[in-house]
């Protein structure tokens, strides 16, 4: 019994796109204190100090589903926004490397509604960091008809959120590994990677410096 066990942990960490170890090394799994009920369903478990915790197994699934819903889109057409500090390189990281198009700080309004503003956009799907932080994108996004994907913590709600992304969205490494891990399976859908393979860039390069965010502070 022991050893079935173990083989079917096994099997599922295999299943996992890295090792279990190296995504709670990131901290994707650690929620906040505030849980709605809308991300109810992919908390694990509340620590004794009261943050709710995810799991991690289902972040793996939602990654996979959203890689493979962006991957149908033309890469120009995906926009990704992060007004949350510690999203920004990360976005820039993913729109350089799956060739979608970055909205980092403040979102103008109308970038999405207003044609006759200058920096226009239209986008056929949207990706956003936090639908709190950047709700003015979900806004106009819905407003007009774009679909969009959200990394969701376990504070979020979904509305005018058509795929959520259980994850820690407000963490440096999480989200660097979040966006890492979406950013190379993008390009495994789209058979521009094996599915073995890595990204030129690492972890580390899809991450936030201190450095980078003080300044900004």
């Amino acid at each position: 019994m022991e050893s079935s066990e173990a083989e079917t942990e096994k099997s599922a960490e295999e299943a996992l796109l890295l090792p279990r170890e190296t995504l709670l090394s990131a901290g994707i799994h650690i929620g906040t204190r505030i849980k709605t009920a809308d991300m109810e369903p992919f908390i694990y478990r509340v620590r004794p100090d009261g943050l709710f915790v995810l799991d991690v197994k289902k972040t793996d699934e939602r990654i996979r589903v959203a890689a493979k819903f962006l991957a149908q889109f033309e890469p120009q057409k995906v926009v990704a926004v992060s007004a949350r500090l510690y999203g920004r390189t990360p976005v820039k990281r993913f729109c350089e490397v799956t060739n979608a198009i970055p909205v980092v700080g403040r979102f103008l309004p109308g970038l999405f509604t207003n044609p006759s503003f200058p920096y226009h956009l239209e986008p056929d799907v949207v990706l956003v960091t936090d639908p709190r932080a950047d709700r003015q994108a979900v806004k106009e996004a819905s407003v007009v008809g774009i679909p969009v994907v959200a990394l969701c913590d376990t504070d979020n709600s979904f509305s005018n959120i058509d795929l959520v992304i259980p994850t820690n969205n407000k963490g440096r490494r999480a989200l660097a590994m979040v966006y890492w891990l979406l950013a190379r399976q993008v390009l495994r859908e789209r058979g521009e990677l094996g599915p073995d393979e890595d990204l030129s860039l690492s972890v580390e390069d899809f991450e936030t410096k201190v450095a980078e965010a003080e300044s900004h502070r």
